[in-house]
């Protein structure tokens, strides 16, 4: 599905990314970890298009997107969300979410028409994505009434609304207590009971631990491990990394 072949970002004389490479496969949920400044972000932003990558490529499902704009990244399949919430805040919960609808079958449609939700396919639409999220009784609401939990979980439903392949997700559990955590580790299984992909970026371990299938560790813009959540766990170079080298 998604396959990252030697990439590196240079940002002055700093190695924000180093020679990296690893594959995300069909159905995998897959986490990106590392301390603060490791590079995760950055390769998030490269996958999504908000920066060029100076070295390597880019690929999904064998089609290299390396020099594609970002719009063009959303129409082959890529969603995101993001560390710091970014809805539109003086929307209405259904209205944030329609603004990332992919067209497809609605391009017939006015925008007005479209707007004021007068299309009853794109309304069905809304509605299921909401219920999936556990927003549907919160439709019509401001989206900045909306709980912090709440904005997160509609953060997700507008990067499923695009009719994504491969979610990234940077860093979802920021901010969330206990019982948003296992709540949102729930939602991430759920993705993949879609038929999505899923790239994990995320600092709360307890998450990370109990939903991915493999983990891929960054250090200093450079890949340092690889393998399932158990073996990362006993991995020397990961603790170095998180608890210094004493």
């Amino acid at each position: 599905m998604l396959n990252i072949e030697n990439i590196g970002k240079n940002f002055g004389g700093v190695k924000a990314v180093d020679d990296l490479t690893f594959r995300v496969d069909k159905g995998e949920i897959v986490g990106l970890i590392g301390p603060n400044g490791s590079g995760k972000s950055t390769t998030i932003n490269l996958i999504c298009g908000v920066f060029p990558v100076d070295l390597g490529s880019i690929s999904v499902d064998d089609r290299n997107i390396s020099k594609l704009p970002t719009h063009e990244r959303v129409a082959s399949g890529i969603s995101r969300t993001f560390q710091n919430i970014r809805l539109f805040k003086e929307l209405s919960v259904w209205q944030n979410v329609w603004v990332a609808l992919q067209k497809d079958s609605y391009q017939s449609l006015g925008w007005m028409q479209e707007w004021f939700g007068n299309s009853k396919i794109q309304k069905e639409r809304i509605k299921e994505i909401l219920v999936f999220s556990g927003l549907g009784d919160r439709f019509d609401d401001l989206a900045g009434n909306l709980s912090f939990g709440e904005q997160r979980r509609l953060e997700l439903a507008r990067a499923i609304a695009s009719k994504p392949k491969l979610v990234l997700l940077d860093e979802p559990a920021a901010g969330m207590n206990s019982d948003e955590v296992a709540d949102l580790r729930q939602r991430i299984l759920d993705l993949r009971e879609l038929g999505l992909t899923v790239l994990l970026v995320e600092h709360v371990m307890e998450l990370v631990m109990n939903v991915v299938d493999r983990i891929v560790v960054l250090n200093f813009g450079k890949k340092i491990a690889e393998g399932n959540p158990q073996d990362i766990q006993k991995n020397i170079e990961v603790q170095k990394a998180y608890l210094g080298g004493a």
